[in-house]
């Protein structure tokens, strides 16, 4: 038994069932043995697109150039990534807007990350190439309160899908919420004992799902997103939201944890896997607050060829081995086919005023 499964187990005793995001909120980023606190989970659990290639850094790195532009060319601005993981789609979008002038001489970069682990990693990818183009030292923050003045550009990559959610299942007599209990020496889920006033929260579009479906709803998310739509409000930017979801609102249980490369059970040594459910689109995209838009939810796969990840690819293939081509060719179908990353990966951005962001 893992020592924050003792924990859990304990509070549970203590204060009866508790509800699925407490759970993830320990797993996940208890102080102590909380998932993203203890280890680099980059690579064993998962593996991001940006560790995918360099070529969807890049393309970040100049859909950011563009919004600079679109936003005036301010003379200061800050360039902020939440969840940057490794620091390599940070490193890669840095390396490729160095070449708009004044780009890099402008750039605050901040970034938002609970783990001290990847903290340190972050900083040894970012180092080099801060040196070599000439940006200023980044910051690194444990919250988007901490954000810096003036405009904002922030990319969030797989950044919502581990945020706590809220689980309801749908019963006679109304919606309940998900808990987790201990039974007989077993964590389990539980439907909460009387019906919630939380289910009130889910989109009216779900009010009427049928007895059994599971519907879930992430405040922490929602809150992020509107904090972070009226900083762009009153200071001008852009977010962009990139993660595995779905366009609408829908029932489903999303829940999932994986461990060394293998999906395990959630409630199984909590702390020790990655546990993320899908993002809901639709209830991000209803957090614009006024003075922003939020444009229309894309795939993964059309943003980045609108952006050029094919003439991107062309031109890397230029000067490499036949080995390497085939290894771009390969990411570029990992990142955009409809059976792998392509359409399982939605895309948002929320701007401020008149902004038309590239690739949407």
């Amino acid at each position: 038994m893992s020592e924050l499964s003792k924990i859990i187990r304990d509070e549970i005793r203590e204060a009866g069932p508790m509800p699925v995001a407490r759970y993830m909120a320990l797993a996940l980023g208890h102080p102590q043995h909380g998932y993203y606190i203890t280890g680099d989970p980059l690579g064993t659990d998962f593996t991001t697109s940006p560790e995918i290639s360099q070529m969807f850094g890049e393309l970040i790195g100049a859909w950011a150039a563009d919004v600079w532009h679109q936003i005036g060319l301010p003379v200061a601005f800050t360039l902020v990534e939440l969840g940057p993981g490794r620091g390599t789609l940070m490193a890669d979008a840095l390396r490729a807007a160095s070449g708009q002038p004044g780009f890099a001489k402008a750039a605050r970069i901040q970034m938002v990350e609970t783990s001290p682990v990847l903290s340190r990693v972050q900083q040894a990818t970012l180092d080099p190439i801060v040196s070599k183009y000439g940006y200023a030292e980044p910051e690194w923050l444990s919250s988007i309160d901490q954000l810096g003045e003036g405009p904002l550009i922030i990319i969030a990559n797989e950044f919502f899908d581990a945020l706590p959610i809220r689980q309801f299942i749908k019963t006679d007599d109304g919606w309940r919420e998900q808990c987790v209990a201990e039974v007989d020496g077993n964590l389990v889920f539980a439907p909460s004992a009387t019906p919630e006033p939380g289910g009130l929260l889910l989109a009216p579009s779900l009010k009427d799902a049928p007895v059994g479906a599971i519907a879930e709803f992430s405040p922490a998310a929602t809150a992020i997103m509107t904090e972070l739509c009226q900083r762009i409000s009153n200071t001008s930017g852009a977010v962009l939201a990139i993660d595995y979801g779905y366009t609408k609102s829908a029932v489903g249980d999303t829940l999932q944890a994986m461990r060394d490369g293998e999906f395990v059970s959630v409630l199984d040594a909590p702390g020790t896997a990655d546990i993320t459910t899908h993002v809901d689109f639709e209830a991000l995209a209803a957090c614009v607050t006024r003075g922003t838009r939020a444009h229309p939810v894309t795939t993964q796969g059309t943003f980045l060829r609108q952006l050029g990840l094919a003439q991107r690819a062309e031109m890397l293939k230029r000067s490499a081995t036949p080995d390497q081509a085939q290894a771009i060719d390969d990411a570029v179908d990992r990142l955009t086919d409809d059976d792998a990353m392509g359409t399982l990966f939605k895309v948002l951005a929320v701007t401020a005023g008149n902004i038309e962001p590239a690739g949407l």
